[in-house]
């Protein structure tokens, strides 16, 4: 016996699959929008914290610094006078200022390598020399980056005192030590590797954690090719090191380059401006109450912290 089918009228056909097709549709893309409201919602608290404490005052540091905002403006914010690139011009005619330059394009030139390679050294040293007591070591060289500056400070004052710690021992050799945090010529010395001292710890832990993403099976087969430790360190440690150490110049420069804390606290700046940074300079004209000026020292400090950060970029980026 045959048997027949019904068939839908075409119409019929055509209109369920309208219907259904909406209906797929439209459900995915209601949901994706209940999502996106949801989302938005939750992150709505840090959006109003963020701009109210981080981005109105960086647009209103950004403006002031075209202007003459001083403290005694605070009253009347919007009667202060429209100046241009003046406070910029005249930063580059202070004398302070440029000084405050060339003594944080020192830390900077001094520091940053010194670190590193303190810190490579350290972490290779772990990873491959040290195999007893291992997690002592570590937490041992981390130990300067949790602590307090106020302590930092103390312990290096006791060292770099004239009858200090290090002087001391100078003396069993026969030197005599100077002042160093007092003396024109080594405190910022003094300060610049304080502050490696104080860094280093965090560096040797990025870098252990890249010497450890290294395939050992690239050393073994070097050994067997003849290749020296040094030779095996050269040409294959470093270079597959490479976005590790980006990691690690990028985040010693824009510490370095805001090089304050070490200063404020030994020196206050001196003597005769000689530890005195662009972070100094700038939170001393804000102590001066001339607002406007020390806005303008703040962004020239940032424009130098993203030319620098991008020159990194661009010179230790891994290669294809």
């Amino acid at each position: 016996m045959a048997t027949t089918t019904a068939k839908a009228p075409a119409g019929d056909r055509r209109a369920g699959r309208g219907a259904g097709s909406r209906k797929t549709r439209g459900g995915p893309s209601t949901a994706r929008r209940r999502e996106g409201l949801a989302a938005w919602l939750f992150a709505l608290p840090f959006m109003l914290v963020f701009a109210v404490f981080m981005l109105v005052p960086l647009v209103s540091s950004f403006l002031m610094s075209f202007t003459d905002f001083r403290s005694t403006d605070a009253q009347t914010p919007f009667a202060v006078d429209f100046v241009g690139l003046q406070q910029y011009t005249n930063l580059f005619g202070d004398e302070q200022f440029r000084k405050s330059m060339v003594n944080t394009a020192i830390v900077v030139v001094v520091g940053i390598p010194l670190t590193m390679a303190v810190a490579l050294a350290l972490a290779v040293a772990l990873n491959n020399g040290i195999t007893r007591l291992r997690t002592v070591f570590r937490v041992g060289f981390y130990t300067p980056v949790v602590t307090s500056i106020v302590a930092v400070a103390v312990v290096w004052r006791f060292i770099l005192q004239p009858d200090g710690l290090l002087n001391t021992m100078l003396g069993w050799i026969g030197i005599n030590g100077p002042d160093w945090l007092h003396s024109t010529t080594w405190a910022l010395p003094s300060l610049i590797v304080m502050t490696a001292w104080r860094n280093m710890g965090t560096l040797m832990i990025i870098f252990l954690a890249g010497l450890q993403n290294v395939p050992v099976e690239l050393h073994e087969a070097a050994t067997v090719d003849g290749a020296s430790a040094w030779q095996r360190f050269r040409q294959i440690t470093l270079p597959l090191l490479r976005p590790t150490l980006l990691l690690g110049a990028v985040m010693l420069s824009v510490g370095y380059l805001q090089f304050f804390e070490e200063a404020f606290v030994m020196t206050q700046g001196g003597p005769l401006d000689s530890t005195l940074s662009v972070s100094y300079f700038t939170f001393n004209q804000f102590g001066f109450g001339k607002y406007g000026y020390a806005s303008a020292a703040s962004y020239v400090l940032f424009t130098v912290i993203a030319a620098l950060s991008l020159l990194q970029f661009r010179l230790l980026r891994p290669k294809d």
